[in-house]
């Protein structure tokens, strides 16, 4: 099991979050893809969160469109 941290920004305020995969690396995408779940997944309207077989580039925009930028991985 690794621990990965990422920063980044919400509304360009500085978070942190810390995640346990049992996978050895984390894409800039896999990060914005649990941070959306994790800031936007109980929201009514389900829309918001990009579709399971969303590319990469679709979730990072999608991403961006929410206000979560500056996406940076690191293992702990």
């Amino acid at each position: 099991m690794a621990t990965f941290n990422i920063e980044y920004r919400l509304a360009e305020e500085p978070k942190s979050y810390r995640l346990e995969l049992e996978q050895d690396e984390l894409s800039r995408h896999e990060a914005a893809m649990h941070l959306l779940v994790l800031h936007f997944g109980d929201c009514e309207n389900g829309l918001v969160l990009p579709a399971a077989d969303s590319s990469p580039s679709e979730i990072m925009a999608q991403a961006d469109l929410l206000g979560l930028s500056r996406i940076e991985v690191s293992t702990a």
